[in-house]
């Protein structure tokens, strides 16, 4: 147990040995004030009660003796109401000693009294009746005979209250005399063993407080006179005091690790410096770079001859900024170091805070800079400290977000232009601007009032015609740029004192043709447009891809590299994205036609499933995918799948299935077609390419390269021609379209354990399974 502890217990056990006793002093006082009272009150006015009793009843008797002594009916009926009075004092007082009695004897005894005084009475009264009749003789007989007996009764009933009155008063007052003895002994001995316990504790907090502190107080003077801090205080016990010195002999030996605290935390800013991903330096008095810097600045700046440098020769040569600017920066550093750090709020707008440096190998980084004065207690500035940052790639990443917003922009606004008006504008701002070229150079030769006759009103109207068709047709890009050009030739043609420039001017006119041609190039590239337009819901896809990725990059916070990053890989995904479609949109035509070809061929409609992989179509190459896969579906449905009855015979369900799969490497898109059919008729196919004179009848040929001869022109396999084969364009043609993009088709055989759709399904004799595999160069997709 501690002190604080010892002491709260002191007062604890004080306050509640006082209230101890006092409460129990007062408990006691009351109980006996209590005893006292009911013996005071109820117990001996009872007891004295009980002997009025006997007097009472002796004054009844003597009226009913003098009653029945009267002469006359006057003094009887007089006597009698006395006696009735006397009845009711003599009830009401047995009443009273009914409610003071303490016990069940005196309770039974006052009933036993109430009952023998009502025979009482009732004796009385027949008396007087008797003696107000005129019949003395029987009143006075009844008088002795009932009267007297029951006053002897009711005596008798009497003086046993009285005997257990006094005895009930006896032990009252003796209970009352031991209770009070008892309150006295107890009060002592509480007092006696309060004050003891008091005085032990009193005993132990001077042992653990009083003696420690005046020893700790001896100890401190001598420690603070000799100032020899090898001394400790000696400690014998753990408590508050035993603490108390723990933590002074703590700080002293705190004040003799000092030093080498001192040095351990040179060490650690030391490490800081070396270690910290950032350049920092200090500016001194005369400019120059403190010895102490972090290592990273090195890196930033290339180069370790650093320490003790001029501070604009170290850091700021090299840099876009002019002589001006360098000196007035070196004049604000020399004001502001050694002088009031008001100075340096004052100068602080002439330090640069981002420059372009070159270094020494030819590589120009862009360094961010911040400036920081360093204030004694006077607030006067002792020294600068800088802190660069390399922000070469985080600006990297900044203007490609902003080109990018500027190529989303300007392919916003060429999709809501047609393609034909979209060329139209092309072609005329490019006829302008090639006119505008031809004319500049003419001006050079000529006098100003010439010059504005035969030249400028042409180079304004031009670029005039340019900016309205711009505007028109909402490229505000170009309008922009076309604007100041036409500015530039709006003041030559209002001023014919203005300097004829004629390489400024064609500068401007390369800006301009430079975004016309931008323009151009993103539809060409970007969105693959020509003349027959494209369906409203592509561009409107177009366009919403635009706008997330606008928003997403106005939402950007550029200061943060990583977010930055993230969000020009998401805009890349998005301009790859521009210009494409979803394969199974591009299909969608071609599979909803199955159906009905389904029912003309009176064939079950097929299940079509198609796997991507998230790759998507460029423009240029839909128109190839929808007529190469009308082809290769429509023949899948017409050759491959055979009618329901045909497949309930073989145990196949009466719906077929036709699977395409996308699937992509480093150089091509492969495209996989499979059906659940009965596969490949290779001998049939052998027997019509030798009829057809395609093929040697003695030709040696693989199962494979007979597979291949369906590809041959002319070849057809059909029995008779209708309005879907038979007429020997089909596979042919296909294969022409594809190659004709630089790809490739042909039929792969498989086994029949590993035919995809006709796995489990017994294979007909004469037929094989296959796919058809077209692969296409990797130029025409893009991996979603």
């Amino acid at each position: 147990m501690n002190i604080r502890q010892r002491i709260t217990l002191l007062i604890i056990t004080t306050f509640l040995t006082l209230s101890f006793v006092g409460g129990f002093a007062i408990f006691q006082s009351l109980a006996s004030s209590r005893e006292v009272k009911s013996v005071t009150e109820s117990v001996v006015p009872s007891a004295i009660a009980s002997v009025e009793l006997v007097a009472q009843l002796k004054d009844v008797q003597i009226a009913t003796m003098n009653m029945v002594a009267a002469q006359d009916k006057d003094t009887v009926a007089k006597i009698k109401d006395e006696v009735a009075t006397r009845k009711a004092v003599l009830e009401k007082a047995l009443q009273n000693q009914r409610k003071q009695a303490n016990s069940n004897a005196q309770r039974g005894l006052i009933q036993q009294a109430q009952e023998s005084l009502v025979n009482y009475f009732d004796a009385i009264e027949e008396t007087a009746q008797f003696k107000l009749a005129g019949q003395d003789v029987m009143a006075e007989a009844l008088m002795a005979a009932t009267v007297d007996q029951y006053l002897t009764e009711q005596g008798a009933i009497i003086e046993t209250l009285q005997i257990e009155k006094r005895r009930s008063k006896d032990v009252a007052i003796s209970n009352m005399n031991d209770n009070l003895g008892y309150t006295s002994q107890t009060l002592s001995i509480a007092t006696a063993l309060s004050v003891l316990g008091l005085m032990l504790m009193g005993v132990l907090l001077y042992r653990q407080i009083t003696h420690p502190i005046a020893d700790m107080e001896h100890k401190m003077t001598e420690i603070a006179t000799s100032q020899d801090f090898t001394h400790r205080v000696p400690i014998k016990r753990m408590d508050e005091i035993g603490k108390s010195l723990t933590a002074f002999n703590t700080m002293v030996e705190k004040i003799q690790q000092s030093s080498d605290l001192v040095k351990q935390k040179t060490a650690d800013m030391q490490a800081m410096l070396h270690n910290i991903p950032q350049g920092i330096l200090t500016v001194t008095p005369g400019n120059t770079v403190h010895p102490e810097y972090s290592s990273y600045l090195e890196t930033i700046l290339e180069t370790r001859d650093i320490a003790g440098r001029d501070v604009v020769a170290l850091v700021f040569s090299d840099t876009t900024l002019g002589a001006d600017a360098l000196s007035q920066m070196q004049a604000a550093l020399s004001a502001c170091v050694g002088e009031d750090a008001m100075n340096f709020a004052f100068n602080s707008h002439v330090l640069p805070h981002e420059i372009h440096k070159t270094m020494a190998c030819g590589k120009v980084k862009v360094l961010d800079i911040s400036w920081s004065p360093i204030t004694d207690d006077n607030n006067t500035v002792v020294r600068l400290m800088l802190c660069v940052w390399d922000v070469t790639e985080l600006r990297t990443l900044a203007a490609e977000a902003h080109a990018h917003k500027r190529e989303l922009a300007m392919i916003g606004e060429i999709l809501a232009i047609t393609p034909e008006k979209f060329q139209a504008f092309i072609d005329g701002a490019q006829q302008f601007i090639h006119e505008n070229y031809r004319l500049i150079p003419l001006g050079n030769a000529l006098a100003p009032e010439e010059r504005n006759a035969q030249i400028v009103s042409a180079l304004f109207r031009n670029m005039h015609t340019i900016k309205g068709n711009a505007r028109t047709y909402g490229l505000f890009a170009v309008a922009n740029l076309v604007h100041a050009a036409e500015q530039a030739y709006d003041i030559l043609r209002n001023d014919p004192d203005t300097l004829w420039d004629a390489d400024t001017l064609l500068a401007q006119l390369a800006l301009v043709e430079e975004t016309v041609n931008a323009y151009a190039h993103l539809n060409a590239s970007k969105l693959s447009r020509n003349t027959s337009g494209q369906q409203g819901n592509q561009i409107l896809l177009q366009q919403t891809r635009i706008q997330k990725a606008l928003a997403l990059l106005d939402d950007v916070d550029e200061a943060n590299p990583q977010r930055l990053r993230e969000a020009v890989q998401q805009v890349r995904s998005s301009l790859r994205l521009i210009g494409t479609a979803k394969v199974e949109d591009v299909l969608s035509g071609v599979v909803g036609s199955l159906p009905s070809l389904a029912a003309e061929l009176g064939k079950a409609a097929p299940l079509v499933t198609i796997q991507t992989h998230g790759i998507v179509l460029k423009t240029p190459i839909v128109e190839t995918v929808k007529n190469v896969f009308m082809h290769l579906y429509r023949n899948a449905m017409d050759h491959g799948l055979e009618t329901a009855s045909e497949r309930r015979t073989t145990g196949k369900p009466e719906q077929g299935s036709i699977a395409l799969e996308l699937t992509l490497d480093s150089t091509h898109v492969q495209w996989t077609l499979t059906d659940d059919g009965k596969g490949l008729a290779v001998a049939h196919i052998l027997k019509k390419a030798v009829a057809l004179g395609l093929v040697d009848s003695n030709a040696e040929l693989s199962t494979h390269d007979i597979a291949q001869l369906i590809f041959m022109p002319g070849f057809s396999t059909a029995g008779h021609v209708t309005e879907i084969s038979g007429r020997g364009v089909g596979m042919d043609a296909v294969k022409s379209f594809v190659e004709r993009q630089g790809g490739t088709i042909a039929l792969r055989l498989l086994p029949d354990t590993l035919a995809t759709a006709s796995e489990g399904y017994p294979q007909e004799p004469g037929f094989c399974p296959f796919e058809t595999v077209v692969c296409l160069p990797r130029k025409f997709v893009v991996q979603g």
